[in-house]
């Protein structure tokens, strides 16, 4: 008689796992990721949330006599970056104002003054006084990298304090403020941003600040963009201190590139990034002292430049209508160019 064996067939789930080593352990591990997205999102929130205030504008109509009263004319967010009540937003919510007043995290309405604004960059400082003010913390928006978590507060449409919650979805895109000069180095993120949200904070992950949300692209949905936080704390301590700020102007589009490495060692370069040059306007300085497309920007006159807002902050400081050199590396070969910078246009790039 031939012997019979008995198999004990188990059933099998569609990936190959017997059904009590279905996916439990990997429920498990994405449970904890989530857990872990939503302790970053409201750690982040909870930190930077007692700064942020929502700023109300207020304007005279049109034709209006000055002893007429003011209306309302508008809102948009800001955010407490020093604890005596300096406030960073955007110049395109403040600009023209005749009055303003801050509405703070605990529901305190005070009245407000324009510190300075800076069309160009799209930042502006107002200032409050008031006691028990909380100040956000500033991060490093040159250490961002794409798909870093990032969380913008604000208050669209007046809903005070909303939070959403996207990704670093793009670095060094550009962008054209309202006078028409290009913002260089701006953050692009998939944060959902709307009307009012301007001139809230960016936050990372460990509620540091590291850009100013501006803009969104209608119809567009998750196109969204902030000034960098490194750029708007450069301009706001120079509106802090002269109320304004005036730039040389040169008529180049860049963008921040790493130099390579033998170069940086052949011309013993003080730095290891510049600024390509992607166009130069006709007519402007840069084209009179023979940049084209294709140079790396490295120096102003006697200055190294590492990046687009190492040249923001030459232009501020370089004297308009004075001589000057421009070191540029073209190819391989180091170039000292003379120029004069000429005063910022409308429609000025750097």
């Amino acid at each position: 008689m031939e012997a019979t064996t008995n198999w004990h067939v188990e059933p099998m789930s569609y990936d190959g796992l017997a059904p009590d080593e279905t996916r439990a352990p990997q429920a498990a591990s994405d449970d904890g990721l989530l857990d872990a997205y939503s302790r970053a999102v409201t750690s982040a929130a909870e930190r930077v949330s007692p700064s942020v205030v929502n700023i109300d504008v207020h304007r005279r109509r049109d034709g209006r006599p000055r002893h007429s009263p003011l209306e309302a004319h508008g809102s948009g967010s800001g955010f407490l970056f020093t604890p005596d009540g300096f406030i960073l937003t955007n110049s395109h919510v403040v600009r023209g104002a005749e009055g303003l007043t801050v509405t703070l995290y605990d529901g305190r309405r005070v009245d407000a003054t324009l510190v300075g604004d800076d069309p160009d960059t799209d930042q502006a400082v107002v200032r409050v006084s008031a006691p028990g003010l909380s100040a956000a913390t500033f991060g490093d928006s040159h250490a961002l990298r794409v798909g870093q978590l990032v969380v913008a507060i604000g208050n669209p449409y007046g809903f005070q304090c909303t939070v959403t919650a996207g990704v670093v979805s793009a670095l060094g895109r550009s962008l054209r403020s309202t006078s028409g000069r290009l913002i260089d180095n701006v953050i692009q993120t998939d944060a959902a941003l709307n009307p009012g949200n301007s001139g809230g904070p960016l936050v990372d992950s460990r509620g540091r600040v590291i850009g100013v949300n501006t803009a969104v692209i209608r119809p567009a949905q998750g196109i969204c963009f902030a000034i960098g936080i490194n750029t708007a704390t450069f301009v706001a301590s120079r509106l802090i201190k002269d109320g304004r700020i005036t730039r040389g102007y040169l008529g180049v589009a860049g963008q921040d590139v790493p130099l390579r490495r033998r170069l940086v060692r052949f011309h013993e370069l003080p730095a290891e990034s510049g600024i390509l040059v992607v166009s130069v306007e006709p007519g402007s300085p840069a084209e009179r002292a023979g940049v084209v497309a294709g140079d790396v920007i490295i120096g102003l006159g006697d200055r190294p430049i590492d990046g687009i807002d190492g040249l923001h902050r030459l232009l501020i400081d370089t004297a308009v209508g004075g001589a000057s050199t421009l070191a540029v590396i073209r190819r391989t070969e180091k170039l000292e160019l003379p120029i004069v910078p000429e005063a910022s246009r409308p429609t000025a790039r750097p």
